[in-house]
């Protein structure tokens, strides 16, 4: 499955099309293969005790499926989340951004479904695990 938008290019996609998350996530890494995304985890990513909380990790991983998605097919803005299966494992690490390691399973006309690890930045082991489900509209004709 190859990239046809660059991280670049999709980081811009992304301010344009989501204003109000603009700056909380950043591209690390897109290749053929996968994307490495974090979560610029600040103050209001937090729960009490101080950890990065459940509702952050899953927007996290469900905006990495999406960017994974949309730099295989082009900007497609109206691709909507069908499904979500979140395993939250561990605690992450306070303090530390969280990071996405997206790969996409598979990609059909309709369907696009995403594996997502997370990580603690600087830890090996994950702490959550998700796949998700988008659903890609049908291309109009002209």
């Amino acid at each position: 499955m190859a990239i046809v938008v660059p991280a670049d290019e999709m980081e811009a996609f992304l301010d344009e099309v989501f204003p109000q998350v603009k700056g909380m996530f950043g591209i690390d890494h897109l290749d053929d293969d996968r994307l490495i995304m974090r979560l610029h985890a600040g103050e209001q990513h937090l729960r009490p005790g101080g950890t990065v909380s459940g509702p952050a990790m899953f927007g996290l991983a469900d905006v990495a499926a999406y960017v994974a998605t949309m730099a295989r097919i082009g900007k497609e803005a109206l691709a909507v989340t069908t499904n979500c299966s979140i395993d939250f494992m561990r605690k992450p690490v306070a303090g530390a951004d969280v990071i996405a390691e997206a790969r996409v399973l598979k990609l059909g006309r309709a369907l696009s479904v995403t594996d997502v690890l997370l990580f603690s930045e600087g830890q090996p082991e994950p702490v959550a695990r998700a796949t998700l489900t988008y659903s890609i509209p049908p291309k109009r004709s002209a």
